[in-house]
């Protein structure tokens, strides 16, 4: 027998939050335009170029996948996570890579890490920095030519200029230098040399500034006020950006008391690479990180203490993607372990 209409209980979920998967991926894209103009600013207009090559190969991609899979193509290429994607990949690239780059890991951040997975929700990695690890992987010398900055002697380009030399490859007469070795590449190559930190910081003052790469830590700064927006609107949880910077900073403290001139100090390894973008806007990724409490902190941590360990030891300048990778792996694991006590129940023995 049927309820009466006035008793009819709909089906859940009966709370809806005051958001939704377009509104947080705007948030996303509202947080980093600070520090992209401050990008643009110090290294030209790669990074909006290097942007909008990848949405179109990421909503060409995610539009091909939705039409074999049968999915209506409107609620998803709207939905903004492409323009995530996009925004994130490019953000690691180097802002005069070859075109192809941008294109061949927004179609592999999409087609093979995203949709082969069943979509968004359902990607065990997140899509940029699997993409970003394919490439460095895959293509190393295209994805280690960095710009200098423009403040020491870097490519200032028009947009023009940008457009000609990241589609065709064809550089400016006037232009006397392209790329530069980065503070954390730098840093690794001179102490694999028996070179004491001193001895390179005062050997290429030019390149560093207060705490990393003159440009580089100013970004930094605009990515920290970002982050702090996305805490603020609630975007993100507090635990993974705190537990990733935190262990990253004491594990470097550790190591720099015991030895300054060959062990960096802290907020060196703070304000150097993909730190702070990696601890606000990638680690974050509602899904592939952990998501109790507990476990955000000790998924953050993990990735912090892991980006020490390859800057230190492994073989890439950086480590914060490949750090990443693998803390998504332990994702299912450690929420499993920490999941909080239901109300209601009493703990098991």
């Amino acid at each position: 027998m049927s309820l009466p209409p006035h008793l009819h209980t709909p089906s859940s979920p009966h709370i809806h939050a005051p958001t939704s998967v377009a509104r947080l991926m705007l948030t996303v894209v509202i947080a980093l335009t600070p520090a992209a103009i401050a990008h643009v600013w110090y290294f030209g207009w790669g990074l909006p170029i290097q942007t909008l090559i990848a949405l179109i190969f990421a909503l060409g991609g995610e539009a091909l996948m939705l039409r074999l899979r049968r999915r209506p193509l409107t609620p998803y290429l709207l939905d903004g996570s492409a323009l995530v994607t996009a925004v994130l990949l490019a953000f690691s690239l180097p802002p005069y890579a070859p075109w192809w780059i941008a294109a061949l890991g927004a179609l592999f951040a999409i087609v093979v890490v995203k949709q082969l997975y069943g979509g968004l929700g359902y990607n065990p990695f997140n899509p940029a920095m699997a993409a970003y690890a394919m490439l460095l992987i895959s293509f190393p010398q295209e994805m280690t030519t960095w710009a200098l900055p423009k403040v020491i002697g870097g490519p200032d380009l028009d947009p023009l200029q940008a457009l000609d030399l990241i589609l065709f490859g064809h550089a400016p007469t006037t232009m006397d230098a392209l790329s530069g070795a980065t503070p954390l590449d730098l840093v690794k190559t001179q102490l694999a040399q028996d070179i004491t930190l001193g001895e390179t910081f005062s050997e290429y003052a030019h390149l560093f500034g207060d705490f990393s790469g003159r440009g580089i830590e100013w970004i930094g700064n605009w990515i920290l006020l970002g982050g702090l927006f996305l805490l603020y609107k609630r975007a993100i949880a507090w635990q993974i950006p705190l537990a990733m910077l935190g262990s990253l900073f004491a594990i470097a403290l550790v190591f720099y008391l015991a030895d300054p001139d060959s062990y960096p100090s802290p907020l060196f390894h703070v304000f150097s690479g993909a730190a702070l973008f990696g601890a606000f806007f990638i680690a974050t990724d509602p899904v592939s990180a952990a998501t109790t409490p507990k476990g955000r902190l000790i998924y953050g941590a993990g990735i912090g203490i892991l980006t020490y360990v390859i800057r230190t030891w492994g073989g890439y300048p950086d480590g914060v993607a490949f750090a990443v990778l693998l803390m998504n792996m332990a994702a299912p694991t450690i929420d499993h372990y920490t999941r909080p006590r239901v109300f209601g129940h009493a703990p098991k023995d």
